[in-house]
């Protein structure tokens, strides 16, 4: 067992669902995390996470993306520091793409919240502006069903990769 998880299962249920509130930003998928514990292993830990975001109401998911800023900036209103840190590493490619790319990437953004009333997020670890920006002209063509199941994906994804991060922290 990582020292990390060892710390983690010792916690008191609200100091643990604080602990790993960062990695998804669901108040409701913390705490369900927390009360799974003692969890033993990185393979548990992202089948718990699993679990607990597929069992989550909509509401929920909907917490957890106001939790992002959004691509390409690093701030947002309910963005904690480890979540910013996090989401600046994650969009690195954005930091670095042509002015034109950010402007469409921009534009888009505000359009994608217009449509849907919330921030677009994707899984950017990985993928490069002009993809990031593929991407959210393609789920634009979404109707709000299909979109709120996309982003609610991509947000279990997300808290994947940062599961990973904060056991390595």
């Amino acid at each position: 067992m990582s020292e990390v998880l060892a710390h983690w299962n010792k916690l008191s249920l609200e100091e643990a669902a604080n602990a790993v509130l960062p990695c998804c930003g669901s108040k409701a998928w913390a705490r369900g995390m927390a009360a799974r514990r003692p969890i033993h292993d990185e393979v548990a830990l992202l089948a718990a996470s699993h679990e607990e975001w597929n069992n989550l109401r909509e509401a929920d998911w909907m917490e957890a993306l106001r939790s992002h800023p959004r691509i390409g900036e690093s701030q947002g209103p309910a963005v904690s520091r480890q979540s910013a840190a996090w989401s600046k590493s994650e969009q690195q490619q954005v930091a670095c793409a042509e002015a034109e790319v950010k402007l469409a990437l921009t534009e888009g953004n505000r359009a994608y919240e217009k449509r849907f009333n919330r921030i677009f997020i994707v899984c950017a670890t990985g993928k490069s502006a002009p993809e990031i920006l593929e991407i959210l002209r393609r789920r634009l063509q979404n109707d709000n069903e299909t979109e709120l199941r996309e982003a609610a994906e991509q947000q279990r994804q997300i808290a994947q990769i940062r599961l990973k991060k904060w056991l390595s922290s």
